[in-house]
């Protein structure tokens, strides 16, 4: 009499027989049995059987998601993978792909997620802080926070100076360089205008750094007619938006790298902000849409 547990261990070998065909020509067979712990003797009877449509669509699955995943190296989970597969065509369940993930041993690289709290004063009026926790938007420029983190090289550190829209969290100006400088933030700054559509009003929120203090910096702003906002002395909370952008930056791109030096560094982040994270990563606070999708999909509405 079959036991419980059969039924679910013979779909487990069928899926490893489908997976060894899969790569058949490639590797040995015997190795590819000895490694997936099957035996040539029930791989070969299982080859002499016509596959069902449901072992063929499965095989289909794993295919399209470790391929996808691995592209996308390794920053995505199931809900995510799952949005993936379905606009490729493949229609999945969050489910099945969690399943799938687990049988591969897909894991995605995760960070502590970055949560902030409403301010309670953010009912009165304090001119240093206009942005007040408040991360929405109505619409694109007219609301950019900034921030300044760094990056461990093998011989000291280099800094990173990002400025992002909060409506539709794309990272719109951005710069490298070996030393903290004002100038560091002023390239930034130029990027974001060159490339967006600034008027008189604008918000742009940082924390109190010395750089962001300047004379030089704030002149910029002015000459924009941007409002200048800042963090209190020493809450991170203020600006939660940046702070959760380079938490992600660092657990999806920099960590999974050996980054030794400037160039290396540089390298690894516009990969990550220009092919990645702008045109490609999807957000939960856009609907898991990303960042250039969301601002293409604003202006068709708007047309």
């Amino acid at each position: 009499m079959p036991k419980k547990g059969d039924g679910v261990l013979q779909q487990r070998q069928v899926v490893k027989y489908a997976f060894i065909e899969s790569l058949r020509g490639q590797y040995a067979i015997s190795k590819m049995c000895r490694w997936a712990q099957v035996s040539r003797a029930g791989y070969y009877k299982w080859r002499s059987l016509e596959p069902s449509a449901r072992d063929l669509r499965k095989l289909e699955a794993e295919r399209l998601l470790v391929k996808r995943f691995h592209e996308l190296k390794s920053r995505y989970g199931s809900p995510r993978m799952t949005l993936e597969l379905n606009e490729s065509g493949f229609s999945i369940s969050e489910n099945t792909v969690a399943k799938i993930m687990s049988e591969q041993d897909l894991r995605a690289r995760s960070g502590k997620g970055y949560n902030y709290f409403p301010d309670v004063l953010a009912h009165n009026h304090v001119s240093d802080n206009l942005l007040r926790r408040d991360f929405t938007a109505s619409k694109p420029d007219e609301k950019w926070v900034s921030d300044i983190t760094y990056i461990k090289i093998e011989k000291g550190f280099v800094y990173l100076a990002v400025i992002m829209d909060l409506f539709s969290r794309k990272i719109i100006g951005w710069s490298l360089d070996s030393t903290m400088t004002n100038q560091l933030i002023i390239d930034a700054f130029e990027m974001a205008v060159a490339s967006r559509n600034v008027e008189p009003g604008l918000m742009l929120h940082s924390d109190r750094g010395v750089q962001y203090r300047s004379g030089e910096y704030q002149a910029l702003l002015y000459d924009e007619g941007i409002q200048p906002s800042m963090s209190r002395k020493g809450n991170c909370w203020d600006n939660a938006a940046m702070e959760s952008f380079f938490a992600r930056f660092k657990v999806e791109a920099l960590y999974a790298e050996d980054v030794t030096n400037k160039q290396e560094a540089y390298s690894c982040v516009f990969e990550y902000i220009e092919m990645f994270y702008n045109s490609q990563r999807r957000h939960s606070y856009l609907g898991y849409k990303s960042p250039n999708q969301f601002e293409q999909e604003y202006e068709r509405m708007c047309a």
